[in-house]
């Protein structure tokens, strides 16, 4: 094993590496961010057609992800001065390659959808009958 590659296993299993992962994890797992990604994966799109490309997000929760998003990188934010204001947002490179796993996990989620609401269906039946 390389010196390198002993110093990166070593990295890897610190508390403090392991901590940034999980609050990178914990930023694009979420649900709004991952919404984002599908819809900015083929192209940019201006603020209000995300919001109305995104059911359910309210105006300030779709500003504070698109903020953090920016700020890890994800997003790039372009003001173009016009009355209102253009505001368009696309992918970074590193966004971009987020994007392929985002669709491979979507991809797992609607192939596994029905065994995943049989088996909630199974436990809670289950755990009706045990009260």
């Amino acid at each position: 094993m390389t010196d390198v590659a002993v110093e990166e296993s070593a990295t890897r299993r610190e508390p403090a590496t392991c901590l940034k992962v999980t609050q990178v994890l914990t930023r694009i797992g979420d649900k709004w961010a991952v919404l984002i990604i599908v819809m900015l994966r083929d192209r940019g799109y201006r603020f209000n057609e995300l919001k109305r490309g995104i059911d359910g997000i309210s105006q300030r929760m779709l500003t504070l992800t698109l903020r953090n998003m920016e700020r890890d990188g994800l997003v790039t934010r372009t003001v173009t001065p016009s009355i209102p204001p253009r505001v368009d947002y696309e992918l970074t490179e590193i966004g971009r390659s987020l994007a392929g796993p985002v669709q491979i996990l979507g991809d797992w989620a609607f192939e596994n959808l029905r065994g995943i609401a049989a088996s909630q269906a199974a436990y809670d039946a289950r755990e009706d009958a045990g009260r």
